[in-house]
């Protein structure tokens, strides 16, 4: 997908990068994120390594490789990638990893987890994506996990282990409660508790964007996405597009195509993330950056 660059007087620049999640996830997925970068805003991704449709999704990279690809690390949902008796302490005893992000804390804090083993897990990831003929852009967290401590350290490490130097910043503003769209106003119980979570983990953006800088990892200056996880629409989208100013900002995103094998995967998002495939692709959205004057870019170009 070619910039939208903005044209007449110079202005200070606004870039974006439209980020993906869960590439690899299920077929749905990845024939939505193909979607949305060849007929929409999308420019960039990041791929599960322990998605059950990971083959999939690295041939569709390595097939379009204007598509920034990331790697979308998880120690939380789904099996490891590194053997089962390197990482014990990330999984139950089905061997799958923590369900929720709560049940990552609470194990972290009771010390039953051993942090080591979180980036042990992390490398085998990158690993299996290099090996994919992937070159990753950069590195989130399935669930935001790298809010936590532990998580966003081995994060930093594995990252540079592989220098790779880009990774999202996973922290959304307060004053960003107003950007709901239609959705989220039918669904405001949903959108308030995803905002309140969102708040409450804002201390931590002045610790994580110093590991990063210690790391000499980059890092968008806003991001926008978690209250609107599965509400995010058109008019939601239009609402981020004003609100971008100068710098550089992500807007992550769930788009997928509502098929059978998203209705059978273990996600809560199913045909809300049709709702971000169309939004993604719908003509105002393109207007809309077009008329704010939005450079759109991919992790890639992060400097």
């Amino acid at each position: 997908m070619e910039n939208e660059r903005a044209s007449g007087d110079r202005l200070p620049a606004k870039r974006l990068i439209v980020n993906a999640d869960d590439f690899g996830f299920a077929h749905g997925v990845n024939e939505g994120i193909l979607l949305a970068f060849q007929s929409g805003v999308l420019t960039s991704t990041t791929i599960m390594a322990n998605g059950q449709a990971f083959d999939e999704a690295a041939a569709i990279a390595r097939a379009n490789p204007q598509l920034g690809v990331g790697v979308h690390l998880a120690i939380v949902g789904g099996r490891p990638v590194a053997p089962l008796n390197k990482v014990a302490s990330l999984v139950d005893r089905s061997g799958l990893l923590r369900r929720t992000l709560s049940d990552l804390i609470l194990e972290l804090v009771r010390g039953r987890m051993n942090p080591w083993e979180i980036e042990i897990e992390f490398n085998a990831q990158i690993e299996r994506v290099l090996d994919a003929g992937i070159v990753p852009t950069h590195v989130d967290t399935h669930k935001h996990s790298q809010i936590v401590g532990p998580v966003a350290k081995a994060l930093a490490r594995s990252a540079n282990k592989f220098g790779i130097k880009r990774v999202r910043f996973p922290f959304e503003k307060i004053s960003d409660y107003w950007l709901a769209g239609d959705a989220a106003r039918a669904n405001r119980r949903v959108y308030m508790k995803q905002f309140l979570q969102a708040s409450t983990t804002a201390y931590r953006a002045r610790s994580f964007k110093k590991l990063a800088a210690r790391a000499g990892l980059k890092t968008p200056d806003r991001f926008f996405g978690v209250s609107l996880t599965g509400l995010l629409d058109s008019a939601a989208m239009i609402n981020v597009v004003r609100m971008i100013g100068a710098g550089t900002s992500e807007l992550m995103c769930h788009p997928a195509v509502h098929d059978d094998s998203l209705e059978r995967a273990a996600t809560r998002l199913k045909s809300q993330r049709q709702r971000e495939l169309d939004a993604l692709t719908d003509p105002r959205v393109r207007d809309a950056m077009r008329e704010n004057r939005i450079e759109l870019i991919s992790f890639r170009e992060l400097d």
